[in-house]
């Protein structure tokens, strides 16, 4: 892999050096990961997230599992199953595992391989991403000149961007791309409670790429709607079923009623890496991912001497469940944005665009 990946890169030890996510927008922090347990724990602790990041974090996890222990293949697979079980929602994580499986399973020379597919998938994410990017933005154009627009307002949902799926992400990929084709792109950007990933990521990067954006309290975007104030509900998404039911940040779900409601297009984007086959209906079968209350409970700000702090926000004597996403019924999705162009969100035009993948 050559120069930075941005979220993550490797450094000339040969081990995995991450933009820890958790301290964004205040402090920019880089943790290095040198092997499994540092893999996992970055991946448990929310240091990285997004299902992009989640995968390429697997892979290179285990590599390094392979470089530390002399290529033992047994070793290999135990570790490899242990990175798996580290988040259950984000299928690109099994995915990327069992990519480096087969490759592991198949090798003479074991670490070196292993190196090379981790940089060969995470090449691939950005050779996605980039494709998306494309597709968003003429589909942006599109609607721009039907409704003859002088600017589009998109709305977005928790965390689509390069921090998230390596060079432009996937909800943001067309953004970026729009911006450079000269569109007149203004975004609103949920907050995305419990743990403000649009706040403190979508916005972050959106300030960095000097692009238009205003947070707004998740509760915001139907009266957005409303309005006539949004143009297009772009999200990406953790996991999507052979039926296009797809589950992405808590409160995903009422964006996309929301939208249904007034007649607002709502897109999903994501690389197929995303998609589980396996899974016929999304509602009823993809894991919910139930975690820590204090992701509730508490948040991350400056105090009044611009110190960064965690703060308790919730009574400790009432009780918190925090279950950290949900599932948009394909009936709500208008497209799905992929590398390999617009897909209608139903079970027959996935197994058409993605039969080769099955």
């Amino acid at each position: 892999m050559q120069g930075k990946y941005k979220a993550l890169w490797l450094n000339k030890d040969g081990n995995l050096e991450v933009l820890d996510q958790r301290f964004l927008p205040f402090e920019e922090r880089i943790i290095t990961i040198s092997d499994t347990d540092g893999a996992i724990k970055a991946i448990k602790n929310m240091t990285v997230r997004g299902a992009g990041i989640i995968g390429n974090v697997a892979a290179f996890g285990v590599y390094l599992t392979a470089k530390n222990c002399g290529g033992n293949l047994a070793k290999i697979e135990i570790s490899a199953k242990k990175i798996c079980k580290s988040r259950p929602t984000a299928v690109n994580l099994s995915w990327a595992i069992d990519r480096m499986l087969i490759v592991a399973q198949k090798s003479d020379n074991i670490i070196e391989d292993l190196r090379l597919e981790a940089i060969k998938i995470a090449d691939e994410d950005s050779k996605k991403s980039k494709k998306i990017a494309k597709y968003g933005a003429d589909l942006i154009e599109k609607i721009m000149k039907k409704k003859n627009l002088k600017y589009f307002n998109i709305l977005t949902h928790c965390n689509a961007g390069w921090l998230a799926i390596i060079d432009d992400g996937t909800a943001l990929a067309p953004i970026y791309e729009a911006k450079k084709r000269g569109i007149d792109i203004r975004v609103w950007v949920d907050e995305t409670r419990p743990r403000n990933q649009g706040a403190n990521l979508t916005a972050w990067e959106l300030s960095k790429a000097n692009i238009a954006h205003t947070v707004i309290a998740d509760n915001t975007g139907g009266h957005l709607m409303q309005n006539n104030m949004v143009d297009m509900v772009i999200t990406g998404a953790d996991r999507v079923a052979k039926n296009a039911d797809s589950a992405n940040k808590i409160g995903t779900y009422l964006k996309a009623l929301a939208a249904k409601d007034n007649n607002v297009p709502f897109y999903i984007a994501l690389p197929s890496s995303t998609f589980d086959f396996n899974i016929i209906n999304g509602v009823k079968d993809i894991p919910i991912e139930v975690r820590d209350g204090k992701e509730v409970r508490n948040m991350r700000g400056l105090d009044k001497k611009g110190k960064v702090k965690d703060f308790q926000i919730i009574q400790s004597n009432s009780p918190v469940v925090n279950y950290g996403f949900d599932v948009t019924p394909a009936r709500l999705i208008t497209r799905l944005i992929t590398e390999r162009g617009l897909c209608k969100a139903n079970k027959n035009s996935i197994t058409k665009m993605f039969k080769d993948l099955m």
